[in-house]
């Protein structure tokens, strides 16, 4: 018999709809720096990462119906100087500064060949393994977690085999969330469960927290998002990837998250994951301690 049933999607929905109706993204025009106008999409290669100026040496490729192919200084916000690599290419928004010389980078993805193959086939996968589950796409506890391959905070390919062999604790957030008791209090209780676990010597864990905004955050925001929490991400990985395997995701996990507009309604769940990949608790809900799941955890 199976331990765990979902909660009704009706009530899941309803407690969606109640709880965080509030859980607006900010609007994109009003987060931008004062002075963005027009946006382009841009690829290229890393040439040079300048730290002290916040500033990206791109050589671009050309931009239809703007500018050939050059090489650029761009501004770029700190996650995403903090991950660069010269060398690397990328895809980005070019974000051009009104009455000014000065272009900006946004939206900052791997673009390597490895990298996007990897990514694409994992989306293609997952994306077959929830169709052809049907109605039994939503894995209960006792279940195999689905396999996945996302970018983690630092633009890094992460395969869900990677954490075969670990404990994982694994829970759903999205970096602009403004409602205190949700991804914000998430957060916190899975740092406090990472202090806990090594205070306790369980060394055979990991952490996972899955952006459910993946048009925003990029790898470069992930590890901001980390870098000011004072995340340790020792063992502790933020990922992000393609639309399309976020959503199979939150299907296999039995998230609801509705993307309307500039707001993210969802729901709330952390698990507890075995190290042969099996679910082995689930809170759903905002009221879960840590204690509670390192009582669950197996020393190792």
């Amino acid at each position: 018999m199976k331990s765990h049933r979902l909660p009704p999607v009706a009530a899941l929905a309803a407690f969606a709809a109640a709880v965080l109706a509030g859980c607006a993204k900010p609007d994109a025009a009003s987060a931008a720096p004062a002075g963005k106008t027009d946006r382009w999409p841009l690829t290229g290669e890393i040439l040079k990462v300048d730290v002290a100026r916040k500033v990206l040496v791109v050589h671009h490729d050309e931009i239809k119906d703007y500018m050939p192919a050059m090489t650029m200084e761009f501004f770029a916000s700190a996650g995403d100087i903090a991950v660069a690599k010269p060398g690397q290419r990328i895809r980005a928004d070019m974000v051009e500064v009104k009455d000014s010389d000065f272009y900006h980078l946004e939206k900052i993805w791997p673009a390597d060949a490895v990298a996007v193959t990897a990514i694409d086939a994992g989306a293609n996968q997952l994306r077959q393994d929830t169709h052809s589950r049907g109605k039994n796409a939503y894995r209960e506890v006792g279940e195999t977690v689905p396999d996945f391959s996302l970018y983690d905070q630092t633009g890094r390919v992460v395969h869900a085999a990677r954490f075969r062999g670990k404990q994982i604790m694994i829970n759903f957030i999205y970096t602009r969330c403004p409602v205190a008791n949700m991804c914000p209090a998430s957060t916190a209780k899975m740092i406090t469960a990472q202090r806990m676990a090594r205070e306790a010597g369980i060394t055979n864990l990991e952490f996972i927290s899955i952006s459910l905004d993946p048009t925003f955050d990029t790898p470069g925001v992930l590890k901001e998002y980390a870098d000011v929490r004072g995340i340790d991400t020792t063992n502790f990985s933020l990922l992000t990837g393609p639309e399309t395997a976020i959503k199979d995701l939150l299907t296999q996990f039995g998230i609801i998250a509705e993307f309307k507009d500039r707001q993210i309604s969802h729901t709330i769940a952390v698990l507890l994951v075995d190290e042969k990949g099996g679910i082995a608790h689930r809170v759903d809900g905002t009221v879960w301690e840590p204690a509670d799941f390192l009582a669950k955890m197996k020393r190792g």
